[in-house]
């Protein structure tokens, strides 16, 4: 019998062994997909501009917004200008993140709240957040707290209505389970209700990420003389093209770092929730 349970034994982690490997084979193929696409994409865009087939004028090319970007570098205009929009990123995607759990958390405590709150949720969120902008440079100037403010903007009001349609999604029984155990809101909103949207939270973060930036970019066009957003508005107003794919190519760099940080704390508690 023992032999027999050595056997069983082994022969099941042969098998799963082999299961991994074949899921990693698996995502590895997925990457190597991902990433030849990207270079299969900058190789066509770069063959087409040395055969004249697109108009470099217009769309530029690989090489030259790699000069670009090396330019950029040796003048010190770089990192100065990629410190500059990351940080008011950064500020505007925790501030807004924070901001819209606290606010969903308040909301959900109360139903009339929530029925009263909702439709100007909607119309916020419709509202064209680059109409305001005239109004907060008039109140706060042309800095970096008027950015913040626009990122804001941007990222709260999603935030508040994607984390209250999971804390209203949330089984009504089991809130009566809970009441029925004695469980006031708090207890059932640590409890419960919070915990089964940990992946609504880092869904939202994941939104956040570009919603934090288009709200940067937009403070940026409109105030700044400094940020990718600045150098993005003068390339185009001086038609160095060049320029201003330079940008949106450090934009995409950007975005991806920050969105691969924040896969990273999801797989982190996936981990740990296993």
């Amino acid at each position: 019998m023992k032999s027999l349970k050595r056997q069983d034994k082994s022969t099941f982690s042969k098998e799963h062994a082999e299961y991994l490997k074949a899921q990693k084979r698996y995502f590895l193929k997925i990457k190597i997909f991902q990433i030849g696409i990207v270079f299969l994409f900058f190789a066509l865009w770069e063959t087409f501009s040395r055969f004249k087939l697109i108009d470099t004028f217009i769309t530029s090319s690989p090489l030259r917004i790699w000069n670009t970007l090396i330019y950029l570098n040796y003048s010190g205009e770089l990192w100065k200008n990629v410190y500059y929009t990351a940080s008011e990123t950064i500020i505007g995607f925790l501030l807004g993140t924070l901001i819209g759990i606290v606010l969903a958390v308040a909301i959900w405590f109360s139903d009339f709240a929530y029925k009263v709150i909702e439709p100007y949720l909607v119309v916020l969120n419709a509202l064209p957040k680059v109409a305001l902008g005239p109004i907060i440079i008039v109140w706060l100037g042309s800095g970096m707290g008027a950015i913040v403010v626009m990122t804001l903007l941007v990222s709260v009001i999603i935030s508040v209505i994607n984390i209250l349609v999971g804390f209203k999604s949330v089984d009504e029984e089991k809130i009566l389970l809970m009441k029925s155990f004695g469980a006031n809101k708090v207890q059932t909103l640590f409890k419960l209700v919070i915990p089964a949207n940990i992946s609504v939270i880092l869904s939202t973060l994941k939104i956040n990420v570009g919603m934090s930036l288009i709200g940067v970019i937009t403070g940026e066009f409109l105030v700044s003389s400094c940020g990718i957003g600045y150098l993005i508005v003068y390339g185009g107003q001086v038609f160095k093209l060049d320029l201003v794919m330079a940008g949106i190519f450090i934009l995409l760099v950007v975005a991806s770092f920050m969105y691969l940080c924040v896969s990273k704390i999801e797989k982190l508690y996936l981990k740990r929730k296993r």
